[in-house]
Protein backbone atom coordinates (compact mmCIF):
# COMPACT_ATOMS: atom_id res chain seq x y z
CA UNK A 1 0.00 0.00 0.00
CA UNK A 2 2.83 2.44 0.98
CA UNK A 3 4.58 1.53 -2.16
CA UNK A 4 1.32 2.19 -4.64
CA UNK A 5 1.24 5.66 -2.73
CA UNK A 6 5.22 6.54 -3.10
CA UNK A 7 5.10 5.65 -6.44
CA UNK A 8 1.89 7.61 -7.47
CA UNK A 9 3.58 10.87 -5.47
CA UNK A 10 7.07 9.94 -7.70
CA UNK A 11 5.28 9.69 -10.97
CA UNK A 12 3.23 13.41 -9.98
CA UNK A 13 6.37 15.02 -9.23
CA UNK A 14 8.25 13.76 -12.21
CA UNK A 15 5.24 14.57 -14.49
CA UNK A 16 4.72 18.26 -13.10
CA UNK A 17 8.30 19.33 -12.82
CA UNK A 18 8.89 18.05 -16.88
CA UNK A 19 5.87 20.27 -17.57
CA UNK A 20 6.35 23.06 -15.81
CA UNK A 21 10.16 23.02 -17.11
CA UNK A 22 9.44 22.78 -20.61
CA UNK A 23 6.62 25.32 -20.10
CA UNK A 24 9.46 27.59 -18.48
CA UNK A 25 12.26 26.81 -21.42
CA UNK A 26 12.65 29.67 -23.89
CA UNK A 27 10.70 27.97 -27.27
CA UNK A 28 14.04 28.76 -29.27
CA UNK A 29 15.97 26.79 -26.75
CA UNK A 30 14.29 23.56 -26.95
CA UNK A 31 15.76 20.68 -28.97
CA UNK A 32 14.29 17.85 -31.19
CA UNK A 33 10.65 19.74 -31.49
CA UNK A 34 9.28 22.68 -31.05
CA UNK A 35 7.58 23.89 -27.47
CA UNK A 36 4.14 23.13 -27.94
CA UNK A 37 5.19 19.40 -29.41
CA UNK A 38 7.20 19.05 -25.94
CA UNK A 39 3.70 20.08 -24.12
CA UNK A 40 1.78 17.43 -25.86
CA UNK A 41 4.08 15.07 -25.14
CA UNK A 42 4.40 15.49 -21.32
CA UNK A 43 1.00 15.08 -21.34
CA UNK A 44 0.61 12.44 -23.26
CA UNK A 45 3.12 10.27 -22.19
CA UNK A 46 3.37 11.34 -17.95
CA UNK A 47 6.62 9.80 -16.90
CA UNK A 48 8.12 8.79 -20.51
CA UNK A 49 7.53 12.36 -22.21
CA UNK A 50 9.56 13.69 -19.03
CA UNK A 51 12.30 11.45 -19.18
CA UNK A 52 12.55 11.92 -22.89
CA UNK A 53 12.38 15.74 -22.31
CA UNK A 54 15.46 15.96 -19.82
CA UNK A 55 17.81 13.31 -21.90
CA UNK A 56 16.51 15.09 -25.38
CA UNK A 57 14.59 18.13 -25.73
CA UNK A 58 16.05 19.57 -22.86
CA UNK A 59 19.12 23.05 -23.73
CA UNK A 60 22.31 21.70 -22.02
CA UNK A 61 24.92 24.05 -20.29
CA UNK A 62 21.60 26.11 -19.19
CA UNK A 63 19.69 26.36 -15.49
CA UNK A 64 16.31 25.98 -16.24
CA UNK A 65 15.05 29.73 -17.72
CA UNK A 66 13.51 31.75 -14.83
CA UNK A 67 11.28 34.12 -14.97
CA UNK A 68 11.67 37.87 -14.39
CA UNK A 69 9.36 39.52 -12.49
CA UNK A 70 8.67 43.07 -12.54
CA UNK A 71 7.72 43.56 -9.34
CA UNK A 72 8.07 47.51 -7.82
CA UNK A 73 11.34 47.71 -5.88
CA UNK A 74 11.12 50.04 -2.82
CA UNK A 75 13.64 52.92 -3.42
CA UNK A 76 16.20 51.44 -1.02
CA UNK A 77 16.43 48.03 -3.19
CA UNK A 78 16.54 49.75 -6.55
CA UNK A 79 20.24 50.28 -7.58
CA UNK A 80 19.16 52.70 -10.27
CA UNK A 81 17.36 54.96 -7.54
CA UNK A 82 19.90 54.81 -5.48
CA UNK A 83 22.89 56.00 -8.47
CA UNK A 84 21.00 58.51 -9.02
CA UNK A 85 20.36 59.73 -5.47
CA UNK A 86 23.65 59.67 -5.05
CA UNK A 87 24.70 61.94 -8.24
CA UNK A 88 21.89 64.10 -7.11
CA UNK A 89 23.34 64.75 -3.69
CA UNK A 90 26.98 65.72 -5.73
CA UNK A 91 25.51 67.82 -8.14
CA UNK A 92 23.76 69.71 -5.04
CA UNK A 93 26.85 69.36 -3.18
CA UNK A 94 28.78 71.22 -5.49
CA UNK A 95 26.11 73.71 -6.39
CA UNK A 96 25.93 74.94 -2.86
CA UNK A 97 29.82 74.99 -2.99
CA UNK A 98 29.24 76.79 -5.88
CA UNK A 99 26.61 79.45 -4.37
CA UNK A 100 28.74 80.12 -1.25
CA UNK A 101 31.92 81.13 -3.47
CA UNK A 102 30.07 83.58 -5.38
CA UNK A 103 28.41 85.00 -2.21
CA UNK A 104 32.11 85.33 -0.72
CA UNK A 105 33.19 86.58 -4.02
CA UNK A 106 30.35 89.11 -4.14
CA UNK A 107 30.44 89.98 -0.76
CA UNK A 108 34.36 91.19 -1.62
CA UNK A 109 33.67 92.77 -4.80
CA UNK A 110 31.17 95.67 -4.10
CA UNK A 111 33.72 96.80 -1.33
CA UNK A 112 36.48 97.27 -3.51
CA UNK A 113 34.38 98.72 -6.25
CA UNK A 114 32.97 101.40 -3.88
CA UNK A 115 35.89 102.86 -2.04
CA UNK A 116 37.98 102.72 -5.44
CA UNK A 117 36.62 101.94 -8.39
CA UNK A 118 32.57 103.91 -9.32
CA UNK A 119 33.75 106.90 -6.79
CA UNK A 120 37.35 107.28 -8.40
CA UNK A 121 35.87 107.13 -11.79
CA UNK A 122 32.48 109.46 -11.18
CA UNK A 123 35.22 112.14 -10.03
CA UNK A 124 37.70 111.48 -13.04
CA UNK A 125 35.00 112.12 -15.49
CA UNK A 126 33.33 115.27 -13.31
CA UNK A 127 36.55 117.30 -13.02
CA UNK A 128 38.41 115.96 -16.36
CA UNK A 129 37.19 116.86 -20.28
CA UNK A 130 36.51 114.12 -22.60
CA UNK A 131 39.93 114.20 -23.99
CA UNK A 132 41.56 112.61 -20.62
CA UNK A 133 39.46 108.96 -21.45
CA UNK A 134 41.44 105.42 -21.29
CA UNK A 135 44.66 107.72 -19.04
CA UNK A 136 43.93 104.55 -16.17
CA UNK A 137 44.94 102.14 -19.18
CA UNK A 138 48.47 101.09 -18.75
CA UNK A 139 50.29 101.25 -22.19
Amino acid sequence: MLLRVVVAVAVLVVFVYGLIDVIRTDPRQTKGISKPAWIVVQIVLPVIGAIIWFLIGRPRDTAPARTSYTHTLAPDDDPDFLRNLELRRRQQAEAERLKKLKDELDAKEPKTDDSKGTRGSESGEASGSGDTQGTDEVK
